[in-house]
């Protein structure tokens, strides 16, 4: 265990530090290059503001509506008949949209039915398979001006459906229900 410590902390060091000896090898101006990319990403952290304001807002809005709780017991029959626990719903509806309310969601599920139970492993798991990817697309889409995005939204949706079943297949096989 020791050793992972230290390979830990000295990985990212030795990363940057190659790529300066590298860099400066290569007659890159290394230090130019970096302060161009830090001026770059601010410029991409202001452009996509109006964007992440818009899809915290439109989250903030559904979640306290009591839209989302009306679509979960809307929802709850289908779901139970699947084997689907209720319970984690919102977080996979959640997951699409935002990272951040996800992981405030997992975090609510593992202290309210604790880490080792079926829905603490399961929203864990479920936290790890999927990916924000109505958030993506609207954010980093929408910054660089990309209009067209029906195939990415496609695949990205039909993965996050994937990596939710895969997730409640393998906590069941794994850890019973």
């Amino acid at each position: 265990m020791n050793i992972i410590n230290t390979i830990s902390l000295w990985l990212i060091p030795v990363i940057i530090g190659f790529i300066l000896l590298y860099g400066t090898a290569k007659r890159i101006p290394t230090y130019e290059t970096f302060v161009e990319g830090g001026k770059e990403g601010i410029k991409i952290a202001f452009s996509i503001m109006p964007f992440l304001i818009g899809m915290l807002v439109s989250i903030s809005i559904f979640r306290a509506s009591g839209a989302m709780d009306f679509f979960i017991n809307l929802i709850r029959p289908g779901l139970e008949f699947v084997g689907f626990p209720a319970e984690i719903a919102p977080l996979a509806l959640i997951r699409t949209l935002s990272g951040t309310a996800a992981l405030g969601m997992t975090t609510d599920l593992i202290a309210t039915y604790g880490p080792d139970s079926f829905i603490g492993r399961l929203a864990s798991i479920m936290q790890g398979s999927t990916d924000t990817t109505l958030y993506v697309l609207t954010v980093y889409f929408g910054a660089v001006g990309i209009k067209k995005m029906g195939d990415a939204l496609k695949v990205g949706l039909l993965a996050d459906l994937l990596g939710i079943i895969v997730s409640v297949v393998v906590v069941t096989f794994i850890f019973g229900s």
